[in-house]
């Protein structure tokens, strides 16, 4: 019909990374944009202050105008990576739910029957374990309906852990609108470990990822979900991806797959010639665990000539905290000259131009000053 449709995606600043898995929706919102639709990346600063418990089995902390403001400028950098902001709309759902009184909050709520909301899997979980569920938490769909209403939206985007919420705009449209509107709800993204892609769950590939992580992450996949990653975390047509997947299915090397795979990923996240160095730093140093042409070089001053094993990772950014530096030791992680370390609570008189080994990626040179 050439109509242009009011579509939108919202998101609650509560988290500052995003990972393949949250970029499935993004991929949607854009590819919509693309096609110029009227297109709204809604941030929900307003609801926040509720929280979202979808997928939660607690209530959410609640924060500040300020922490939402800076996480959304963390997301939106990240975010870029995907989005053409120049052709989506930016808008805060304070603009409209912090005008409404008490008389219209009830109006709207009347619209929906509590029970649907108790009966929620993880709500009636936390109900029969006694745990505290808050009465505000009931209103989060009910504002996030208004959210649908207030911009006449004819499609929303979201995780398939946010259905009720989005059914709830569905309702609102129909019955204060007399209009038909539709939500588009997202598969999840398999991680690393065949788990669901988490921020916590140690199996994300995160957009913020080196390209040489990203990469060696991606060719970590279980060839299960090779065909679910073309599908939702890259833009490959359907016909090219059913080939890849009747290839797969006569018994190719999924590696060649992957490979593939993992250069378009990365290509799409940084550039064509970046995912050819990639590439070549996988195979070189991962497949036939060469050392790669160009090592970090980090300058230590130490005193007595002696430096621990975790001080060593912690001052050459190998590890993150203390407890990172001791686990990575502990698992075999760590080899300096190619010898593996396994005392965390070791020293060593580290020498000049020596290498460190973190992982199967991760390299540092060490001059002594």
């Amino acid at each position: 019909s050439g109509k242009k449709l009011n579509i939108y995606l919202g998101i609650d600043p509560t988290a500052t990374k995003i990972h393949l898995g949250h970029a499935v929706p993004l991929r949607k919102l854009q590819a919509f944009a693309r096609l110029g639709h009227n297109v709204t990346f809604l941030i929900g600063d307003f609801t926040a202050l509720i929280g979202d418990t979808s997928d939660k089995d607690t209530e959410r902390p609640v924060l500040t105008s300020a922490e939402i403001e800076e996480n959304f400028q963390t997301y939106k950098k990240q975010a870029e990576k995907i989005l053409d902001f120049s052709k989506i709309k930016v808008k805060h759902n304070s603009e409209w739910l912090s005008k409404l009184d008490f008389k219209k909050v009830v109006e709207l709520a009347q619209q929906f029957d509590f029970g649907e909301f108790a009966g929620r899997e993880l709500i009636a979980k936390r109900l029969k374990e006694g745990k505290h569920v808050g009465l505000h938490e009931a209103l989060y769909p009910v504002m996030q309906g208004y959210d649908s209403y207030f911009m006449d939206t004819d499609i929303q985007i979201g995780g398939t852990d946010q259905t009720f919420n989005m059914q709830a705009g569905r309702t609102l449209q129909k019955d204060l609108r007399n209009k038909e509107s539709f939500v588009l709800a997202m598969e999840f993204l398999i991680g690393t470990d065949g788990k669901k892609m988490s921020k916590t769950g140690n199996n994300a590939i995160w957009l913020e990822d080196e390209p040489n992580d990203m990469y060696g992450k991606i060719m970590r996949i279980d060839d299960s979900v090779i065909v679910e990653y073309y599908k939702l975390a890259t833009d490959v047509n359907l016909d090219a991806i059913a080939v890849i997947e009747d290839s797969l299915k006569k018994g190719q090397d999924p590696m060649h797959a992957k490979h593939l795979l993992a250069q378009q990923i990365v290509g799409d996240l940084y550039s064509t010639d970046i995912a050819t160095q990639a590439r070549e730093y996988f195979k070189k140093v991962i497949q036939n665990k060469e050392m790669p042409d160009t090592i970090p070089t980090v300058s230590l001053t130490l005193e007595n000539g002696l430096i621990s094993y975790i001080d060593l990772l912690l001052k050459t950014n190998l590890a993150t905290s203390r407890s990172d530096a001791r686990r990575l030791i502990e698992q075999g992680g760590v080899e300096i000259d190619n010898q593996k370390i396994l005392d965390p609570t070791g020293e060593i008189a580290i020498k000049d131009n020596a290498v460190i080994k973190v992982g199967k990626r991760k390299f540092v040179e060490v001059t002594v000053a």
